[in-house]
């Protein structure tokens, strides 16, 4: 049978699963690991490889984190187990240059940063997807929750299934050209009970490894130690002023504050509750205010990645949902682009606690659709 005529197989091509070659981004977590068995099992020429993105020799008594020397170790007894080559690539400069920096920089600028987004966006989906073409790969696979579905414009960016597993707030900013090679053949599923079942099916030695829940280089999610070590001084006390500049209290630093926090101001005694409104890092100083004053109903965004069809600056107006924190549901929204990368988003009911470094993602009203995003960039 001629290729041109062949159905296309589960990845998309025109060819038998053996001539198909897919580099599987393995953390060494259970998700990743059923992509890469599953495909093996089908039949698909897979070359696992597994990022190390920090020192591991530091991090390996550290569970609950990805890419520490324990998920190494996991995500190469996976490829043992199912018969594929299996690459540790040190990624640890890039990492530290890309998203751990920047982390620590933004945390001191008053932002409250998505170190995941850029990590996908700097590291994964361009120096390992770069990676994956050195070696031949047709495409790279990995174990999002997300859905990629062709349409008539071409590969488009869709929420995952289960909306409890839903990653797309944090791939908002795989471009169109890096959604052409990529797959992830997790987003269909209805749950994680499905993939822990594949994985068992497998005899997957990660069957019942506990999700990751930290962020990879902040052990028990303890931003301020993280941080301090980074760039000394960082913990500088300072004033809690409210909104008109009065004094209300003293601080231990604004990198242990965040926008529309409550608890552990030790402003106690007032008749109503306080909320942090805003950080204000070159005086050193903690605003606070009523919860009135965290609604936002405009949103300035830059740094944009729009997938959609036609091109960003074709229409003085989008009529969209949005999401400002990966944990709240797409909201009613209108972006007026400014330029090709960024844009003014107008909230049609207001929000409480738009932080700056925050993402804003963009998605179709009437369908699981992404539209792409972008970062939410400076105060009120």
């Amino acid at each position: 049978m001629a290729l041109d005529n062949m159905p296309l197989n589960s990845l998309g091509f025109a060819k038998p699963p053996s001539q198909t070659r897919v580099v599987v981004a393995m953390s060494g977590g259970v998700d990743s690991s059923v992509v890469a068995a599953q495909l093996a099992e089908e039949g698909y020429d897979v070359v696992g490889v597994t990022l190390q993105l920090y020192d591991h020799g530091a991090a390996l008594a550290k569970k609950g984190a990805c890419c520490a020397g324990r998920d190494i170790h996991d995500a190469r007894r996976v490829a043992e187990e199912m018969g594929f080559p299996h690459y540790v690539l040190d990624y640890e400069n890039t990492f530290r240059e890309a998203v751990i920096d920047e982390f620590a920089d933004a945390y001191l600028a008053g932002a409250t940063p998505v170190p995941c987004i850029r990590c996908n966006e700097r590291v994964k989906f361009k120096d390992l997807l770069a990676t994956a073409r050195d070696l031949d790969a047709d495409c790279m696979a990995t174990g999002h929750y997300i859905q990629r579905k062709m349409g008539a414009a071409g590969a488009e960016l869709h929420m995952a299934a289960d909306p409890v597993r839903d990653q797309s707030y944090f791939l908002f900013s795989t471009t169109a050209e890096q959604l052409d090679y990529l797959r992830f053949p997790l987003g269909h599923l209805q749950s994680k009970a499905e993939t822990r079942a594949l994985a068992a099916k497998y005899n997957l030695p990660v069957a019942d490894k506990p999700d990751s829940q930290d962020i990879c280089f902040v052990p028990n999610g303890n931003y301020a130690a993280v941080i301090e070590k980074l760039r000394p001084g960082a913990a500088d006390p300072g004033e809690i002023v409210d909104m008109d500049g009065n004094m209300l209290g003293t601080h231990r630093g604004v990198i242990h504050y965040t926008i529309g926090q409550r608890r552990g101001l030790g402003i106690g005694g007032l008749a109503d509750p306080l909320y942090v409104v805003r950080l204000d890092p070159e005086t050193r100083r903690v605003v606070v205010g009523p919860k009135e004053a965290l609604s936002t109903r405009t949103i300035p965004v830059r740094e944009i990645n729009w997938l959609g069809d036609m091109p960003f600056e074709s229409r003085a107006e989008w009529h969209v949902a949005v999401k400002v924190r990966s944990t709240r549901p797409p909201r009613s929204a209108i972006i007026r682009p400014l330029g090709p990368r960024e844009a003014e988003v107008e909230l049609l009911a207001p929000e409480e606690g738009v932080s700056p470094g925050q993402a804003c993602v963009f998605y179709d009203p009437d369908s699981t659709r992404i539209f792409g995003g972008g970062w939410i960039w400076k105060g009120r």
